[in-house]
């Protein structure tokens, strides 16, 4: 029997590229402000380079502005942007789903990777995490235990109260999200977004969750134990 659902945070409670924007608004209104540019034009090349290739993106963009930089600068602006209070929301089917499960005698738990900082700051401008059992910022127990780690699994089982069976994980990335719980024997569900960052990823079956949806909406066929529910 099913009796708590733990969630992934980025895609699939709430949009990554949304937060991205966000830190770029920051980033852009920082330099221009600095070098006297327009920031419309300097945040919008800073979303374009990020849509070109998402790596190193500041100095693309700093290079593409001539201007000269250190790695200090390089770092203070890394720092900026993961520091910065987002303007994100949760997706308007996590919004539903969230408002269904607290009326249920589910208990409701997150696991999220990412830098601690950035990751607290979206659950507090969020303001989801008092409804929940409890949330593991793994950044917070070590680098080393990001997911697929098993640690946050066995913090959250511990924390909950339950066995791993009894437990449903939900998450977007392919790479890392379900390897771990499917060998402890949760329940996995593959959140599928086209805008999500992992969306086109392809992995070997291990990988792979169990069920697949493309709204959290249709968690309730999974927490009904629908035995022939299949394909949606």
């Amino acid at each position: 029997m099913i009796k708590a659902v733990v969630f992934d945070l980025d895609d699939t409670l709430i949009s990554e590229k949304e937060y991205i924007k966000s830190g770029f608004k920051v980033i852009s209104q920082k330099i221009s402000k600095e070098y006297n540019l327009d920031n419309q034009y300097v945040y919008r090349l800073l979303i374009d380079l990020f849509n070109e290739n998402a790596k190193n993106v500041f100095n693309r963009l700093l290079d593409k502005l001539n201007i000269k930089y250190n790695d200090e600068y390089i770092k203070e602006l890394i720092h900026e942007y993961r520091g910065h209070m987002p303007q994100i929301s949760l997706y308007e089917d996590a919004k539903n789903i969230l408002e269904y499960l607290y009326n249920t005698d589910l208990k409701l738990g997150i696991i999220t990777d990412g830098y601690a900082i950035t990751q607290r700051n979206k659950l507090e401008v969020l303001g989801i995490e008092k409804n929940f059992d409890y949330v593991v910022v793994t950044d917070e127990i070590g680098r080393e235990y990001w997911k697929p780690h098993r640690k946050p699994y066995d913090i959250v089982k511990e924390q909950l109260g339950l066995e791993y069976e009894e437990m449903v994980y939900v998450g977007d990335n392919i790479t890392k999200d379900f390897v771990t719980a499917n060998k402890l024997g949760m329940t996995t569900v593959f959140i599928s977004r086209e805008e999500g960052v992992y969306f086109n990823v392809q992995k070997e079956d291990e990988y792979k969750a169990k069920y697949n949806i493309s709204n959290l909406k249709e968690l309730v066929k999974v927490l009904n134990l629908n035995k022939t529910w299949g394909e949606i």
